[in-house]
């Protein structure tokens, strides 16, 4: 498929990210249990701004089964995070809504509730970045999260995206309105902190 990104085009299939303990990979069939299993864990839900709980298999094939045309059609890059030793996925991560009019792109993520404090979100979220910046050609990519979930921001901080507000009460969750707080991070920038020879600072 050839398929227009950010302003660059991107012949064939999804390719793979590889990461020092990762691989982000392309979701198959094969997959939703897991997904289902970790994404419908209520430590990791209650964070999550728009899958709902319970979160079941066959929502998850769902999913699964769109994720394709989306890449296809160019609006979303959605990866599944595995791990590079033993193939077990761990959570999935992504480029939601990608606008070519605008070069811009929204951030995503989640980490089954096992795999929390190892670094793995660190190190997929500096994968996609690169991935946006480098592959899809994009001049903006940022992220959102709930303000009570201090730890995502620090992970989007770590790969140099800045704090760029709060949306007050912007959605409801669990029937509270709740806070999201705002990252971002913009191409000069991402190029600039990477010391990439061709920015003219």
């Amino acid at each position: 498929m050839h398929t227009k990104r950010g302003g660059k085009e991107m012949d064939g299939p999804q390719p793979d990210l590889i990461t020092e303990r990762l691989v982000l990979r392309s979701l198959g069939p094969g997959d939703s249990l897991q997904v289902a299993t970790l994404a419908g864990d209520p430590g990791v839900s209650k964070y999550m701004l728009e899958i709902p709980h319970p979160y079941t298999e066959p929502l998850a094939q769902e999913w699964i089964a769109g994720l394709a045309a989306a890449y296809d059609t160019g609006t979303d890059v959605i990866f599944g995070l595995s791990l590079r030793d033993s193939g077990e996925l761990i959570g999935v991560a992504g480029l939601i809504g990608i606008n070519t009019e605008h070069s811009r792109a929204k951030l995503g993520y989640w980490i089954g509730r096992p795999y929390w404090n190892c670094g793995f979100a660190t190190e997929a979220v500096g994968a996609l970045i690169d991935f946006g910046f480098r592959v899809l050609g994009l001049n903006r990519i940022y992220a959102f999260y709930m303000a009570g979930n201090p730890a995502s921001g620090r992970v989007m901080e770590k790969c140099g995206m800045r704090h760029e507000g709060i949306l007050r009460q912007h959605i409801r969750k669990s029937e509270q309105f709740v806070d999201i707080a705002a990252h971002g991070i913009l191409r000069e920038e991402f190029l600039a902190d990477s010391g990439d020879p061709h920015h003219s600072r």
